[in-house]
């Protein structure tokens, strides 16, 4: 292992890595509101965590990854206003949430598969953890951190001694919101103060409810990332990934609730990706029109090539995107891979070029994942005066981490974007078993529910039955 820098949000500056437990990493990422598709500027934050996880692992790390899906309790405004996105979402589609929430759970990993990125070891829907939402919430009720007004649940933010400890704001320039077009909560005893539970009070036509000790109701955004993390990952967190709209209020309010209930810091390093932009400014959902993957594939332009060109770029750089540049990436993108095809495949691996090329490739991911610096190492590989074996076995060693298919042959590539033995793909066709075997719990057939468990426990996947539902991982 190295000496992996990265930048920590919580610092502001750039540190070295060291992990709690020797060897071992845990790793958060917010995933994603499954109301509509991912655009490309959300997937970039989930490609750069990727590469962090796929740069630790290449780095000799075993990295626990839990991710969440949220499917309740995201309002449009992240300052507990507005109405609930997947409530908006269904409304449009003239569906359930619950319709909503599959199909675009599936075609978040969709959009994941073709980019490879990985999926996380844990996939964990904020539904199935109403319980433990609960009993956080009255653990801080009982601390004396929280409160009930008008029907909900507040947090105090005046009872921590630093609030902003990520966005380093005062409370005299903070909005009444954290975004456009917020109303004034006047349940709220500060105005930093958030919602850890709803109830009717604030929208009686909401389709997801649950009993609770305050009333029926349902969660608050901020209170399901803390929960989830901490119980697959404990009450301790070494990595908490999101893009940078993340840092405040999201994660800020994630630090106070949850450092509140464990009574101790909660997570070492915060690690945050910066926004895409276009010529209007931040991508968004909110525009109309926005730009997806498959509208990238509609125009002739393979997944892989937006790839590339997020890793020309550092992750804590706003990345401005226009189609003149991603013509340049797909010129660029089609050129290396001719290029590496047509490398010789007779002879010894010189191992001493593998070494020094290494360090160089190890020294640029350790320097804050210098992606961009790793690239050109790969270029110089392929430059370099070695023989053509050595160079193969280098790029394969480097697309560990880039994941650029780079030594695919033509057909494996053009299979491998809708490959059902991708790690994305995999997702799916759980979540659709998963369902099968509900449907047969549900009509007593245990035979073919148990013939599924098995079908899943040999593609390497456990399940576990819980009271809130099931949950899966990998073996």
């Amino acid at each position: 292992m190295g000496e992996l820098a990265i930048y920590n949000t919580l610092t502001k500056k750039v540190e070295l890595f060291v992990e709690r437990q020797k060897g071992q990493v845990t790793m958060y990422t917010c995933g994603p509101t499954v109301y509509h598709y991912a655009h490309i500027g959300n997937l970039r934050s989930y490609m750069m965590e990727d590469v962090l996880e796929k740069y630790l692992n290449y780095a000799g790390y075993r990295v626990k990854r839990v991710m969440n899906i949220t499917d309740v309790g995201h309002l449009s405004s992240d300052a507990d206003t507005g109405e609930d996105k997947m409530l908006a979402g269904a409304r449009r589609e003239h569906k359930t949430v619950m319709e909503i929430a599959q199909f675009y759970r599936e075609a978040f990993f969709a959009d994941c598969g073709k980019l490879n990125i990985k999926t996380p070891e844990i996939v964990e829907p904020a539904t199935n953890c109403i319980p433990d939402f609960i009993r956080v919430i009255q653990g801080l009720l009982d601390k004396g951190y929280a409160y009930c007004a008008g029907g909900n649940v507040y947090f105090d933010t005046s009872k921590l001694e630093e609030y902003y400890v990520l966005s380093r704001q005062n409370e005299e320039e903070l909005m009444v919101g954290a975004r456009e077009d917020v109303e004034e909560d006047f349940n709220k005893r500060n105005k930093t103060d958030f919602v850890l539970w709803f109830t009717k009070s604030k929208f009686d036509d909401q389709e997801l409810k649950w009993e609770s000790p305050w009333g029926v109701g349902y969660p608050g955004w901020h209170i399901e990332c803390s929960c989830i993390s901490m119980k697959h990952l404990g009450e301790y967190l070494d990595i908490h990934c999101g893009g940078v709209d993340n840092i405040f209020p999201h994660h800020t309010n994630e630090i106070a609730q949850s450092e509140a209930y464990v009574g101790h810091k909660w997570c070492n390093y915060w690690f945050h990706v910066q926004h895409l932009n276009d010529k209007t400014g931040k991508m968004s959902k909110s525009k109309g029109d926005f730009l997806t993957v498959s509208l990238l594939e509609q125009k002739g332009y393979q997944p892989l090539v937006y790839r590339l060109f997020c890793l020309q770029s550092h992750y804590r750089k706003p990345l401005l995107f226009t189609y003149q540049v991603l013509d340049n990436t797909k010129t660029a993108y089609e050129k290396l891979i001719r290029r590496i095809a047509a490398l010789g495949r007779d002879g010894e691996v010189q191992q001493a070029a593998v070494e020094r090329y290494q360090r160089e490739f190890n020294a640029a991911m350790e320097n804050d994942l210098n992606t961009s610096q790793a690239l050109t190492v790969l270029y110089d590989v392929l430059k370099a005066d070695i023989n053509d074996v050595t160079k193969r076995y280098l790029v394969q060693d480097f697309d560990q981490v880039f994941s650029l298919d780079l030594t695919k042959e033509p057909e494996e590539r053009e299979n491998s974007q809708g490959n059902a033995g991708t790690d994305q793909e995999l997702a799916a066709f759980v979540e659709a078993k998963l369902e099968e075997r509900r449907e047969a719990r549900k009509n007593k057939d245990f035979a073919a529910a148990d013939q599924i468990r098995q079908e899943l426990q040999d593609r390497g996947v456990r399940i576990k039955d819980t009271r809130e539902g099931t949950v899966w991982e990998l073996i």
